[in-house]
């Protein structure tokens, strides 16, 4: 509403506004979900402006900080967009298995359900031909639960190789997208807690990342 500066409604401006709103659409913002036919693309456009490979993964144990490879462009820019959008708040190391690998970013909590609602269902192609092996250290991307020949890959989790050797089985079905440059010390912590059955952590293993470059 315009009003003068005596305070009083000018009242032609007011019915030429009437005039010009009854021709003007109502628009409804629909919400941006991301799904197996646009991630790619968004991704390859999201990573142009969004040029960051290093991440801080923060945990009561201590922090690991992540290098993530250039030359995986996909799974490097779905891994900045999830933490820019805070989807890695409060998540947990899920799945540790002793001398092998820690694994993060799922639970049956409903607040990660809503977190993957607001971003999307989508699946990351596998991308295992750019030299990149499962050594010790190196962060990789598992497949998605949905059975699938191709081995898409879950873009919600996350793992870290902590075997000594490096687990090279894992090369051809995964994509290593990054690497620890410091805390490996945090992920042997982590490696060696006491788990239940189902390979969860008995004392729960919360996390957050942030970008750091």
């Amino acid at each position: 509403m315009l009003i003068s500066c005596k305070g009083k409604v000018e009242q032609p401006v007011k019915t030429e506004i009437k005039k010009i709103t009854k021709k003007i659409p109502k628009q409804t913002k629909k919400e941006f979900l991301l799904n197996d036919d646009n991630a790619i693309p968004f991704f390859f456009e999201y990573g142009k402006t969004n040029k960051e490979n290093k991440v801080r993964i923060i945990t009561s144990y201590g922090n690991i900080d992540i290098e993530l490879f250039i030359n995986t462009p996909y799974h490097r820019a779905n891994f900045i967009y999830l933490t820019k959008n805070k989807y890695f708040e409060g998540e947990y190391f899920h799945r540790v298995v002793k001398d092998f690998i820690i694994q993060g970013g799922n639970s049956d909590n409903i607040s990660t359900s809503k977190k993957r609602r607001k971003i999307g269902r989508y699946l990351l192609p596998p991308d295992t031909k750019k030299g990149h092996k499962h050594h010790r250290g190196i962060i990789s991307m598992p497949s998605s639960e949905i059975e699938n020949p191709y081995k898409l890959a879950s873009p919600y989790e996350f793992f870290i190789v902590k075997k000594k050797d490096g687990a090279y089985h894992l090369d051809k079905n995964y994509t290593a997208f990054g690497k620890v440059i410091k805390g490996m010390e945090v992920v042997d912590k982590i490696s060696n807690l006491e788990t239940d059955k189902r390979e969860w952590p008995l004392d729960n293993v919360r996390f957050k990342i942030e970008v750091i470059q």
